[in-house]
């Protein structure tokens, strides 16, 4: 009887502590602060559509709680870091898993990543290397697609308006998609098919999946899977059309391919990085050009060092990796030394809107 009773109070509390554990009200991130899930499942979803985005959101939880603050998105616990000298704090060389890359599979419903730690690590390589191959591969392309838009820039009056978000958005398509799928989208109609299925998935992921709108709607819900579908079939056919073969053009799908993974996790991978790098790559642009036609004086000072790196010879990788701060993307700095390069005395002339 003795041994039942112990047996009872026990499992009793067990059962206490587990139902405390699950209970959105006390899940919190031990000795971080932050804020406990508003919903079960949702986490503190509801507060980041609320917010207006997750950037209004984030900007008011560290000034509520400091520069290391924790919030739940969805089931998962999430750190966020506000400060420069935090991240250096906490930066991972050996970090094998990213949580954007991982948030991205978890709603796209891919379901081949969170293997053990050597395949993870693995893959991580592989899409390092591709990076850094497609990057040397296509530079000439890079400095092609920036001649033509600065053309462009200079062929127009003084007072001209510029769509720099737009024009940005449109030099990554065209870039990111040459240098992760070859040749094929060196035609423009398939660029813009790209860019509009791109939008269709990309927009429902910024949205759709955070304050559930998307299960609701039945119409967005079909243009948001056929837009993915026609995503993944493109990246089937370029899959299936470089395997076993040699090209004189080097892409990341190729250093997939060659890796040791198979279809389903090819597909998923290049997919990813797709998304992900158009937006950035266009982000990121448009934020660097924006602040140097805003600054002469770092303009003056990004020139100089430009003159001094390059001289009057040409552009090249290895000359841009002498060049200040060597961390920032290289597909970058490869656009704005193009750009300053050319326009050091007509910059400021520019009317652009983001």
């Amino acid at each position: 009887m003795l041994d039942f009773a112990i047996f009872a109070v026990t499992f009793l509390l067990a059962l206490v502590g587990a139902v405390l554990y699950l209970y959105p009200a006390f899940r919190q991130a031990a000795g971080i602060p932050g804020i406990t899930p508003t919903e079960e499942k949702d986490g503190n979803l509801p507060d980041i559509v609320n917010s207006g985005s997750l950037h209004e959101f984030l900007v008011n939880l560290h000034e509520r709680y400091g520069p290391v603050v924790s919030f739940w998105f969805g089931r998962r616990l999430v750190v966020s870091l506000g400060t420069v000298d935090v991240l250096k704090q906490h930066i991972n060389p050996n970090k094998t898993l990213d949580p954007f890359e991982t948030m991205l599979k978890s709603l796209l419903r891919y379901q081949s990543g969170g293997g053990n730690v050597s395949e993870n690590h693995m893959r991580k390589k592989l899409c390092e290397n591709g990076v850094t191959n497609s990057l040397k591969s296509n530079f000439a392309l890079l400095l092609k697609l920036s001649e033509e838009l600065l053309d462009k820039w200079l062929s127009y009056p003084e007072t001209q308006h510029v769509p720099l978000s737009q024009h940005m958005l449109g030099f990554a398509m065209k870039s990111v998609t040459q240098m992760v799928m070859g040749s094929t989208f060196e035609n423009d109609q398939e660029v813009i098919c790209f860019q509009k299925n791109h939008g269709t998935v990309w927009s429902e992921i910024g949205k759709g999946f955070l304050d559930g709108s998307l299960d609701k709607n039945t119409t967005r819900k079909k243009q948001y899977e056929d837009a993915l579908v026609q995503l993944e079939s493109v990246l089937r056919n370029i899959i299936k059309e470089r395997k076993g073969r040699n090209f004189s053009q080097h892409i990341f799908i190729d250093s997939l391919v060659q890796g040791n993974l198979n279809d389903q996790q090819i597909l998923e991978d290049s997919m990813i990085f797709s998304l992900a790098s158009c937006i950035i790559t266009a982000k990121l642009c448009t934020w660097a050009i924006c602040f140097l036609t805003t600054s002469e004086e770092v303009q003056k000072k990004l020139y100089e060092e430009i003159n001094q790196v390059f001289g009057n010879g040409p552009i090249t990788p290895e000359k841009i990796e002498q060049l200040r701060p060597s961390s920032f993307m290289p597909l970058v700095w490869y656009f704005r030394i193009l750009i300053l390069g050319h326009l050091h005395t007509s910059m400021k002339y520019l009317s652009l809107s983001l």
